[in-house]
């Protein structure tokens, strides 16, 4: 979908560029985005680098153990349909320790792996799990407390004051993760009401003198 998106953006752009005889501008406009996006993209390499150096550093210290140990209550409440000491409660953890530093580059492939590792829950492959859509809103709208990435483009745009945003982003951040909890929490509390009941529970046969389950009327 999100390619189609962007084709469509293209050819709508490259139709009124067309039909208002401004081609020039389309063009100059592609090559100079093609130029910024490779501009911002090195920029970003030093503040990365940077941030994921002192990720590895936090790592062999413990501190991401302490952060995990911290989280790890709030994630059994929020993934309660994972069972304890599954892989993807680890990669859940990377992926909103990395969150928490603003490190959403690194948080990725957490947060891919685990979705792998939830999708080995799954029993139906082709439907998401309420656990899959609890990881994909905390990771979309996960607590910030260094935005690492917005201060590295600001820096690389002359930005006169760049950690600026801290405070912004630490509150809108904190507002949209508890939008996303409610949201999720309301969700499943919908998906369990409008799940259907479960087939009857196999009934003792009347010859062996077993009874049918309490919670199923056994006809015929």
């Amino acid at each position: 979908m999100i390619n189609v998106i962007w084709l469509g953006m293209i050819v709508i752009g490259f139709v009124f560029a067309a039909v208002n005889g401004r081609m020039d501008a389309f063009t100059a406009a592609v090559f100079d985005g093609a130029k910024n996006g490779v501009t911002v993209s090195f920029g970003l390499i030093s503040v990365l680098v940077f941030w994921l150096g002192v990720m590895k550093i936090a790592e062999d210290a413990g501190l991401l153990r302490t952060i995990a140990r911290l989280l790890g209550p709030i994630v059994s409440f929020l993934f309660p349909d994972v069972p304890k000491g599954h892989p993807a409660i680890g990669y859940i953890l990377s992926n909103m320790s990395a969150n928490l530093l603003g490190l959403g580059n690194a948080a990725t492939p957490m947060g891919i792996k685990a979705m792998q590792e939830l999708q080995t829950l799954n029993p139906d492959k082709d439907t998401a799990t309420p656990a899959m859509c609890t990881l994909l809103a905390l990771n979309t709208a996960s607590i910030t407390l260094i935005p690492a990435t917005l201060i590295a483009i600001r820096l690389n745009y002359g930005s006169s004051d760049p950690a600026d945003i801290v405070g912004t982003t630490l509150a809108a951040t904190f507002v949209a993760t508890l939008a996303a909890i409610f949201a999720d929490r309301l969700c499943r509390r919908m998906h369990l009401l409008r799940r259907p009941p479960g087939p009857p529970a196999e009934s003792s046969s009347p010859a062996r003198g077993g009874s049918a389950s309490p919670h199923y009327q056994v006809k015929g």
